[in-house]
Formats: structure tokens, sequence, C-alpha cells
């Protein structure tokens, strides 16, 4: 399946120089894969790689995102636009929601999290991804905000009768290149002398550090390119959520 260019670094691309976040995005699609059935809809549909992994193990697949999807149609696949919350769907319309790396740009997150109780079935599940604020290396202004563990569970457990609490970890090679980031991060953070990236609006520094964080991404790809490139799937697991994880991965039930 051909994708549609995506030049924002914040929207996970088959670029090699993203290869470290798109190689753990592919790990949550797997992930989710072996929990879902039925009829599913995903929010957030990016760039649409996770639908050939999804797909074929839903009866009716359903995915969403505020941007019109430039992808060809697939049988049993059904493309929306919307902007949420709300939902532009009926009550108990699924049996799973997936979202993978949204919930984070939410503004209305408790809202939104409300609204995917109200379009899932009883015994329904909702598999949610989103960073894990402790290994964030700097403050993400296209993000309203992060979650630690704690807080995520409290979020979703105000209407979810359960939920299952896991991370996405990496092995010692993810480990080597995340550290090669961070350094990266250091460097261009120490020009920032009046700490704006926290006292600025967030939308004022969308752009520059969208353009910082690509620009980095390139030069680790050029210095550091068998690390950059050599990253897997299975670099990454699925264990017991914790501070060092990269990702939330929770599962919650209605």
């Amino acid at each position: 399946m051909s994708t549609p260019k995506i030049t924002t670094a914040e929207r996970v691309s088959t670029e090699a120089s993203d290869n470290f976040v798109f190689q753990r995005s592919l790990l949550a699609y797997h992930a989710a894969a072996e929990r879902i059935a039925g009829d599913v809809l995903e929010i957030g549909t990016g760039t649409g790689y996770g639908i050939e992994v999804v797909a074929p193990h839903a009866a009716r697949f359903v995915t969403l995102d505020k941007h019109a999807p430039a992808l060809p149609a697939r049988p049993g696949v059904e493309f929306r636009q919307a902007t949420v919350p709300p939902l532009p769907f009926d009550d108990g319309s699924f049996d799973c929601v997936i979202s993978f790396q949204v919930i984070e740009h939410i503004e209305r997150d408790a809202e939104f999290v409300r609204e995917i109780h109200r379009v899932l079935r009883p015994g329904g599940r909702f598999v949610v991804t989103t960073p894990n604020a402790p290994m964030s290396l700097t403050r993400n202004p296209w993000h309203v905000r992060e979650y630690r563990a704690d807080e995520l569970r409290r979020l979703l457990a105000g209407p979810f009768r359960s939920v299952e609490t896991l991370g996405v970890f990496g092995n010692e090679k993810v480990m080597a290149y995340y550290e090669q980031n961070r350094r990266g991060v250091e460097r261009i953070a120490r020009f920032d002398i009046f700490d704006l990236q926290h006292r600025l609006p967030r939308r004022l520094l969308q752009l520059p550090y969208d353009l910082l964080n690509r620009l980095n991404r390139r030069r680790l790809l050029r210095e550091n390119t068998d690390l950059t490139t050599s990253i897997r799937m299975e670099d990454y697991r699925l264990g017991p959520v914790g501070d060092d994880c990269f990702d939330l991965f929770f599962i919650a039930e209605k």
C-alpha cells in the first residue's frame, strides 16, 4: 500500500530517519491485532500504514482522521473524516476502538474517553497508546499534554470497568539510539537560554520544533546509519508499565 507524503515529523512516516518511531508504532498495531475482533474503529489514520495489519482481524474496519486520507479503497475498510470529540457514530457501534499516539493531542481528553466508551458495546475494548511522559526529552508543543502511567489509568478508569496497563520497551539497540537522540536534543536545547520552550505558547513553537526535530532525526541517520536503519519491530516488546517504557499501551474494557 502506498502512503501519502506527510512532511511533519509529528506524523510517523516510512522515511528512514523515522525508523526508530515507525518500528515502535508497528509493534502497537501488531499487538492490537491480537486483541481485537468484530467491528473495529481506529481513531487517527495517519498515513494508513497500520490498516493492513489490523483490518484482516476485523469483520468491519472503520478508520477516522481529521484529514481526508489519500489512500486507495480497500474491501471491508471505511474511511471517515472528522475532528474529535465527539465521535460521529451511534451508541454501541463497535466491539473495539484503537487509537495510537492521538490522545495527547486532544484538548478535551475526558470527553474523548467518554465518547469512546459510548460507541463501544458492552465488553468492548479500547486499545490506546501515548508517549510516556518520563521518557520525553523535551517539551513537544504539538502535544496538549503527556501522561504518566497513573494519570492515564485514572482517566480511563472513570468510564471503563477495567484497565490493563502495559508499556512499550526497547532493547539495547533501541536504547543506544535513544541515547544518541538525547545528546542531540541537549545540543539543541542549550541555545534556549531563556527556556522559551516552556514559556511561549505551544502553537508558536510547533513549526520550529518540527523543523529541529526533523533535522535532528536526519543528522542521526547520517551519523548512525547502521544503527538507525537496523532497528526492527522485534527490538521492542510489551511488558508491565514502568517509567522507562517509551509508550503507554493500555487496554480498557467496558
